[in-house]
């Protein structure tokens, strides 16, 4: 695809729609797409491709197995392989064609994941001059301390008609963000969350207590931790994460929509 041609200035990334919604089929991804102008961003046989939702749903279909990040994208292109982009690995994509905005859903942060212990969606946020709009840092991680070392690493986090964090799809706690984001939008670095309606997330915690189980034994084994976890979710929701979360990203991409002129 020409990016000169993009019309918008912002990339979706492609984790989530490709190892978290273990529940929804691709005719079903479609029918609730109801952002027909956002583009998607992947690697394809060591390419960058960035395209509609109908291409990349042709490259779901492949069941790609891989995802890469910021740090791993270089070595992805230069192996030829093929996969996801994570949120940082979205923003490095934007990096380089100069678009402003990454759009994400639940984000990596701190917590005890093997390899990702500081993910590296939060040193992103800090290096690349890109803005993030996604909904929360997710429920499994130290949500404090994901927002504690933004703000010591001097990263601004504004809500959308909030100015607390309270969780990703369960309700975590309450987390106070710099303040809300209003009609003036500050450069990057930013985060900009966009949460999922209290009344809307799953309920019973002790759902998030067995997910986190089942995604240690998946990361025990080799696999990668957060889609063994999103797995988990929509198994015990009986797909009601999944749906949740498709939503949330589908909400995001409108309001940068709204905001990435």
């Amino acid at each position: 695809m020409d990016i000169n041609n993009m019309g918008n200035n912002y990339l979706v990334e492609t984790c989530l729609l490709t190892f978290g919604l273990v529940s929804i089929s691709n005719d079903n991804i479609k029918k609730a797409w109801s952002v027909p102008d956002a583009k998607l961003c992947w690697i394809e046989n060591g390419e960058i491709i960035i395209d509609y939702i109908e291409a990349y749903l042709k490259f779901r279909e492949t069941k790609p197995e891989l995802k890469f990040s910021c740090t791993t994208i270089q070595q992805a292109i230069e192996n030829r392989q093929s996969g996801a982009l994570t949120a940082s690995g979205t923003m490095e994509v934007c990096r380089r064609n100069g678009i402003e905005y990454a759009v994400s859903c639940g984000i990596g942060g701190i917590g005890d994941i093997k390899g990702e212990e500081l993910c590296d969606d939060l040193p992103a946020l800090r290096d690349l001059p890109v803005k993030l709009i996604a909904t929360s840092p997710k429920d499994m991680l130290d949500i404090k301390a994901t927002l504690d070392w933004l703000h010591y690493n001097n990263v601004p986090v504004l809500g959308v008609n909030n100015d607390v964090c309270t969780g990703y799809v369960f309700n975590s706690g309450e987390f106070p963000l710099d303040g809300k984001i209003g009609t003036t939008i500050p450069i990057a670095p930013l985060l900009i969350l966009q949460g999922i309606s209290e009344k809307f997330r799953i309920q019973n915690e002790a759902i998030l207590t067995e997910a986190i189980e089942l995604a240690k034994l998946a990361e025990q084994e080799g696999l990668y931790y957060h889609p063994a976890a999103n797995a988990a979710l929509d198994k015990l929701t009986n797909g009601y994460s999944s749906d949740i979360q498709l939503l949330s990203l589908i909400e995001n991409i409108r309001f940068a929509e709204t905001i990435a002129q």
